[in-house]
Formats: structure tokens, C-alpha cells, sequence
């Protein structure tokens, strides 16, 4: 089974038609890249996903569930984490204040050990152990982008959604981003991810998607030089 699938997928925001017909597939452990020009479409799927826009034909299953239309609270529930590209972190919150909110998508029976991986958390971001009772949005961009992740990762989501995680960091914080990500890949969350950087991002990829104008036009096997070449090209033209 599948970890995700989207099968014709339609998005309609006001008198625009951003997705038309999108299908995709991510199977378990799976990191899936999604590239292609801004505006063409690739935050609008995973927001889709998420629930934070509702698909007006086709689609969405999660392990075999239908979840197209759910509520995005619901499908945090289902075990889908999103890292947005603009992190959201929440202004008046401390940085452990925020991580607690990614708790919330743990029952009330899982609660105590859940909140046991805070401390796990902060062991492996020292950075923002050092800084757990400092205002989130004080943070330096890099710092920020490590505990919107460090947020949806504390939930332990089975599905993974990573919208431009890299936009506007610096080389070093970059290369910390990408070996956390890396990390993941290696604990077997199903992972889709955007990243401008096509020749690094491909790199953690399995699998990859070029999207234009809400359409899938190419898939390919990331392993495969030839294929990767072909994304390359094709998303830079």
C-alpha cells in the first residue's frame, strides 16, 4: 500500500484553476521531490494535502483512507506533518511553547511519553535548547526553519511535508538542513519535499515530479543519472 496518492486532483482558489489533475504517489520510507517554476502549482499540493485547501475533484488517500476534504487538525491526526514555507512560527511563544503545540496532535493517551521527546528534541537541536525560553520569532531565520521542523517531527508523523525549508539561509545552515533531513529519510518518514535547489535536493530523492501550470509533465527515478538530467533541464529552461 501506498503511503499517499493523489489521483486527478483539481484546486480551484476563486476564478483560478491551480491544480489540473494531479497524480502522484509516495509509498512508505519514500522521499519524493516536487520541483518546478514559483506559481506553478507545488505549495498549493502540499497545502492540499494538508487540508488547508480542499480539492474540488479527485482524490487524496493516506493508507488507504480517503482524506480529501478532512479538516487539517484531522489530518495532523492521520500522522501528516507540514513544515510551511513561511515556518509559522507563533509570535508570543517560546521556543519550547511552540514545540509543545506540535504535541497536540497526540492523543491524550500518548501525551506523557510525547512530551518526554521534548527534551530529546533539544539534545538534538542544542541550538535551540539554549534558547527554549526565548521568543520563537527571535530566532535567526536558520534557527527558525530547525524548530518548524523540530515541531512537526516532535508529533513522530509518518508523512512528511517540506515546502522550501532552504529559501534565504545561509551555505552552512543549508548543509545543517539538509543532513536533518537526511536523518529522517534514514527513520523511514515518507517525505515530500520542495526545494529550489534541484541539484542538492535530488540527492535525498528516490523519486521526483516536475510540475508546470498545475500539471505533472515528468516523473523520474532520482537514482538515475540519465533521469535526474532530464528533471534538471526540463524544470530550468
Amino acid at each position: 500500500m501506498n503511503a499517499l496518492e493523489l489521483h486527478n486532483v483539481h484546486v480551484r482558489l476563486g476564478l483560478s484553476h491551480v491544480l489540473q489533475g494531479v497524480t502522484l504517489t509516495i509509498r512508505p520510507g519514500e522521499t519524493v521531490g516536487l520541483f518546478g517554476r514559483n506559481g506553478v502549482g507545488k505549495t498549493t499540493i502540499v497545502k492540499t494535502i494538508a487540508g488547508w485547501h480542499r480539492p474540488s475533484e479527485g482524490s487524496i488517500v493516506l493508507n488507504g483512507e480517503e482524506i480529501g476534504g478532512l479538516t487539517p487538525d484531522l489530518i495532523t491526526r492521520r500522522g501528516v506533518g507540514l513544515v510551511p514555507e513561511d515556518r509559522r512560527i507563533f509570535p508570543g511563544l517560546t521556543v519550547e511553547e511552540n514545540l509543545r503545540l506540535g504535541l497536540m496532535q497526540v492523543d491524550a493517551s500518548g501525551r506523557k511519553a510525547a512530551l518526554a521527546r521534548i527534551d530529546e528534541v533539544f539534545k538534538r537541536f542544542p541550538r535551540l535548547g539554549e534558547r527554549r525560553h526565548q521568543a520563537g520569532t527571535t530566532l535567526s531565520g536558520g534557527e527558525q526553519q530547525m524548530l518548524a521542523m523540530a515541531r512537526v517531527l516532535i508529533g513522530e508523523p509518518r508523512l512528511l511535508l517540506i515546502d522550501e525549508p532552504t529559501e534565504g539561509l545561509a551555505p552552512l545552515i543549508v548543509a545543517e538542513i539538509f543532513t536533518l533531513m537526511q536523518d529522517m529519510k534514514k527513520r523511514n518518514i515518507a517525505i515530500l519535499l520542495i526545494e529550489q535547489n534541484i541539484r542538492k535536493a535530488i540527492t535525498l530523492c528516490d523519486r521526483h515530479y516536475a510540475i508546470e501550470r498545475g500539471q505533472v509533465v515528468l516523473e523520474g527515478d532520482s537514482r538515475n543519472e540519465s533521469e535526474r538530467e532530464k528533471l534538471i533541464e526540463r524544470v530550468s529552461v
